[in-house]
This record gives C-alpha cells, sequence and structure tokens, in this order.
C-alpha cells in the first residue's frame, strides 16, 4: 500500500530544490543596474586600476632612488638598509614599473640625503611612512587584487619604516 502525504524524503528533495534555487540566485555577476551600456563601469574602473598603479610604481621608484642617495652618501648605511632597497625594487616590479637595476635613478630626483647618517635614516622612515600611508587610503578604492597588493607593499613599508628608525639610533653620528 502506497502512503499519501509528505514524506522524509519528499520533504529532503524540496527543501533541496529550495536551496539550490537560492544559492544559483545569488551566484549572479552582481547588480546588473550599476553597469552602463557598453559596459562603461568596467572602463573606469579599468582606468582607474592602471593610475594607481603607475602612481603606486612612481612612487615606489622615487623611493628606490632615495634608498641609493643613503647609500651612496652614508656607505656605513649600505649593508642595513640593502635588504630593504632590493625588496623596494621587487614591489617596484610587482606594481609593472621599469625594471630598475641599481645606480640607475628615476627622472624625477629626490632631495640630496642630509650630511648627517642618522638624519638620513630618519628621514628615510618618514619617507617610506608617507608612501605606506598613501598606499593604505588608495587601497580603499582599489579593485580586490590591486587592493591585497597594496596593502602587502603598505605593510612591508610600514615595516621598514620601523627598521629604518632603529637603525637610525644604533647608527653613530
Amino acid at each position: 500500500m502506497r502512503r499519501t502525504g509528505t514524506t522524509r524524503r519528499s520533504a529532503l528533495t524540496a527543501t533541496g530544490a529550495v536551496v539550490l534555487g537560492a544559492v544559483l540566485t545569488g551566484c549572479g555577476d552582481g547588480p546588473q543596474e550599476r553597469e552602463l551600456p557598453g559596459g562603461a563601469d568596467t572602463r573606469t574602473a579599468a582606468v582607474r586600476e592602471r593610475t594607481a598603479l603607475r602612481a603606486a610604481a612612481r612612487d615606489s621608484a622615487s623611493l628606490l632612488s632615495r634608498y641609493e642617495q643613503v647609500a651612496a652618501a652614508h656607505p656605513l648605511t649600505e649593508a642595513g638598509i640593502a635588504p630593504m632597497g632590493a625588496a623596494v625594487r621587487e614591489h617596484l616590479a610587482a606594481l609593472g614599473g621599469p625594471a630598475k637595476t641599481a645606480g640607475t635613478s628615476p627622472a624625477p630626483s629626490p632631495p640630496a640625503a642630509p650630511a648627517d647618517a642618522r638624519a638620513a635614516l630618519r628621514e628615510l622612515a618618514a619617507e617610506e611612512r608617507r608612501v605606506a600611508d598613501g598606499r593604505a587610503t588608495a587601497l580603499l578604492n582599489a579593485e580586490p587584487e590591486l587592493a591585497r597588493l597594496l596593502a602587502s607593499i603598505a605593510a612591508a613599508g610600514a615595516a621598514h619604516a620601523y627598521l629604518l628608525t632603529e637603525l637610525a639610533k644604533e647608527t653613530p653620528a
């Protein structure tokens, strides 16, 4: 004799169908009303991302030049700042900046390094902090992938600022 009414199997099947429908509805491309005809939002986002990348690469190039100036002006600091300069060089490459080798400088030249090694390291730390803060601000409006890259580089810059500050304290006058 066949059972009538709701069975456990039919209830689970119905629940699964409802859940699957809800999940598939949530997996769409996102709100369609934001997109303009012809994909204008996509183009705008791409332009914004390229602009942010260029600005970040320009900051990294300037920062790398600054590291090279301090190392050249104060050879005693070169061993301490070389790893950080190498990291900035890698950041520049990750940002799509021009491949920069040691000894070459970008077009905009930063001011000359101070005559005092401690002061030069403190200024370099301040520059790292400024650049890291700028990247942290820029990542708020960046696309997710670029935001992750900027966050990572900003964190490295903050660590460099701390290490440079500590190095300045240990450097003889």
